[in-house]
């Protein structure tokens, strides 16, 4: 299998190979969440450390379901309460928990590159699992699981992505995602909310969503991130939703077979209509939730696997 990742930390260092390698065996993991026995030993004997600095529900969550279903020994620090809060830096915190000899590390930080200086300092394999405004990679991979499940391809498609772009891991990784998979991305929403330098992305902006969404294969709904915002961003919700929200009638818009996904939390009336959320023929927000979990036990399932060899290489003192 063509996967030589050490670490997750972004989509960037990726190829298309490794990719297209991840989302092949989580559809492996998609069949076997579906039985009724959902466990496997893959990770029979390693410890997963999940720290999450910032509140997640779904993908600590996940991370959680997809460590215990490989068999691994999981726990969740709660850095809310941890020494961090009490004045010890991210590196102290790393070389204490490289002491414990953790096998994987799950880390979600509100710092952009937090996750990747941890990297440097253990000995483990890294997974990112959303650091500042930096990248979401295995949020953008569980995206790309669920459009190629939907679409039966992941290449050549027209996929919109709509909303707070300037504050969206999750659109930035799926930016370079989707890029390297040979789609055509067009980024709507007001000039407020688009990042700096936007117009070197390659990508094709509207400010004018009924004009972005037309023939759009792909209807991709980001969250207004108020806890990043620091200004006066949108001039209301209520028109924000008028302008940028996805209703019925924007949505007809789109190619008739359109799908329409978000990362969650949804706030409903403010991004996406209720109705539109709920219907089964064009959300797949739900199959987002379910990738989710099979996506990251193939995450750790190819990490553990280049762990293993590493140490193996190691051991009979064969350089790697």
């Amino acid at each position: 299998m063509s996967f030589r990742a050490r670490h997750l930390l972004g989509i960037d260092h990726l190829k298309p190979a490794e990719i297209v390698t991840l989302l092949d065996l989580a559809e492996e993991y998609v069949a076997l969440n579906r039985r009724t026995v959902k466990h496997s030993d893959v990770l029979a004997g390693l410890t997963q450390i999940n720290m999450f600095f910032e509140n997640s529900t779904r993908t600590q969550s996940s991370f959680e379901l997809a460590g215990k279903r490989l068999g691994a020994d999981v726990m969740n620090m709660s850095m809310q309460t941890s020494s961090v809060k009490k004045g010890e830096t991210l590196i102290d915190t790393a070389l204490t928990l490289n002491a414990m000899q953790p096998d994987l590390l799950v880390v979600r930080h509100p710092n952009s590159g937090a996750v990747n200086l941890l990297a440097e300092k253990v000995n483990c394999a890294v997974i990112n699992a959303g650091d500042g405004r930096h990248e979401h990679p295995t949020q953008a991979l569980l995206d790309a699981l669920t459009i190629r499940r939907a679409k039966g391809r992941l290449q050549r498609l027209t996929i919109a992505i709509c909303g707070d772009i300037a504050h969206s891991r999750v659109a930035r990784s799926n930016l370079i995602l989707l890029g390297k998979m040979e789609n055509r991305i067009r980024l709507i929403g007001p000039s407020t909310l688009m990042p700096a330098g936007v117009k070197d992305m390659g990508v094709e902006l509207y400010e004018d969503m009924r004009e972005g969404l037309t023939g759009a294969d792909v209807v991709m709904m980001l969250r207004l991130q108020r806890e990043r915002m620091d200004g006066g961003f949108i001039p209301s919700e209520r028109e924000y939703f008028h302008r940028w929200g996805l209703d019925a009638e924007k949505l007809a818009l789109a190619a008739p077979d359109a799908i329409v996904m978000h990362p969650g939390p949804m706030n409903r009336g403010v991004e996406i209509d209720g109705t539109i959320a709920d219907d089964i023929n064009r959300s797949v927000i739900q199959d987002q939730v379910e990738m989710g979990v099979a996506v990251r036990m193939a995450a750790l399932d190819l990490l553990a696997r280049n762990l293993r060899a590493e140490r193996g290489a190691k051991a009979s003192g064969v350089m790697v």
